[in-house]
C-alpha cells in the first residue's frame, strides 16, 4: 500500500469519454469507473461518420489528436494538411467509428498521464478490452443496470445516490436539476442521435430495485415490489434480475434473446 489516493484519475477517464463521446460516431449508454476497471455500455454507428464534412471530421480528429504547439494556428495548419490528403481523411473517417480506435483513444492518454505522475513507463492497463454484443434493447438497459450497479455491488456504496464516477450518478443530476422525469433514456455522451423507450426517471426507479434487490448478501431475494415499468422491459422480476447479475460471468460474446443469439451464431460459423 502506498497511501496515496488516485481518485482524481477516476475524473480524468470521465473527462475523456466525454470528449470521445463528442468526436467519435458513438453513444455512451452507461460507464462505471471503478478502483482497478471500467465498463462502459457503448452504440457505434460507422455509418453515421460518412455524413460528416471533411472539415468536421478532421476537426474532430484534431481534437483527440492535438499538435503539439497548443494554438490556434498550429491547429489549423494540421487541419488543412489533413484536407489536403484524402486517403489520409478517409482513414481518419473509418477510425472514427471503430470501436477499437475508441478504445485507444481512452486507454492510451490515461496510461501517459498516470506514467508521468507516477515517473515510469511501461504498461498500465491490463491487457486489451473485452467486449459482448448486445443484441436488443432489453439487452442494453440490463448491461446498463449491471455497469450503473457495480458500486453498489461491489459495496464501495450503498444507495444508488451515493455513487460517483457512473452514468446513474449523471442521470440524478441531471434529474435534480430540472430534467423532465418522462425525458426519454438518452445516452450521457455522444453524437448519435438515439434515445431508447423508457423514460430516465423509469430506468433510475427499476435501478434503484435492482440494486437492492442484487445488493451484497441479497442475492437471489428478489422483492415483491417490483416497478410496474419493469414489466415493460420483462414480465418475471427474477428473470431480470437474473439478466443484471449474468452480465458478471453467464453472458460470453453476446447478449439478448434466443432468436437473437441464434441468427448471430448462425452468421459467424
Amino acid at each position: 500500500m502506498t497511501g496515496r489516493d488516485f481518485e482524481h484519475r477516476k475524473n480524468w477517464i470521465r473527462e475523456r469519454l466525454h470528449l470521445l463521446g463528442e468526436c467519435y460516431a458513438v453513444a455512451i449508454h452507461a460507464y462505471a469507473v471503478m478502483s482497478n476497471h471500467l465498463h462502459i455500455v457503448l452504440q457505434f454507428n460507422a455509418a453515421a461518420s460518412a455524413t460528416w464534412s471533411d472539415e468536421e471530421t478532421a476537426s474532430r480528429w484534431i481534437r483527440l489528436f492535438p499538435p503539439g504547439e497548443d494554438s490556434d494556428s498550429a491547429r489549423e495548419l494540421k487541419c488543412q494538411a489533413l484536407l489536403a490528403d484524402p486517403e489520409r481523411l478517409a482513414l481518419v473517417r473509418v477510425r472514427l467509428g471503430s470501436l477499437s480506435w475508441f478504445m485507444r483513444c481512452l486507454a492510451e492518454p490515461i496510461a501517459r498521464r498516470a506514467n508521468r505522475e507516477d515517473h515510469c513507463t511501461g504498461r498500465f492497463w491490463e491487457g486489451r478490452f473485452r467486449c459482448q454484443l448486445l443484441c436488443d434493447e432489453r439487452a442494453v438497459l440490463a448491461a446498463m443496470a449491471y455497469v450503473d450497479l457495480n458500486p453498489i455491488r461491489a459495496g464501495v456504496v450503498d444507495a444508488l445516490d451515493a455513487t460517483v464516477h457512473t452514468s446513474a450518478s449523471e442521470r440524478i443530476d441531471l434529474v435534480r436539476h430540472g430534467l423532465p422525469p418522462a425525458e426519454l433514456l438518452r445516452p450521457v455522451a455522444g453524437t448519435l442521435p438515439v434515445s431508447l423507450s423508457i423514460g430516465t426517471a423509469d430506468y433510475l426507479q427499476i435501478l434503484d430495485w435492482t440494486g437492492r434487490a442484487l445488493a451484497p448478501g441479497k442475492r437471489g431475494r428478489i422483492a415483491e415490489s417490483a416497478p410496474a415499468i419493469l414489466a415493460v422491459i420483462d414480465r418475471d422480476a427474477r428473470r431480470w434480475a437474473m439478466r443484471v447479475s449474468g452480465y458478471s460471468g453467464g453472458w460470453a460474446r453476446a447478449a439478448g434473446c434466443a432468436q437473437d443469439l441464434i441468427d448471430l451464431a448462425a452468421r459467424i460459423v
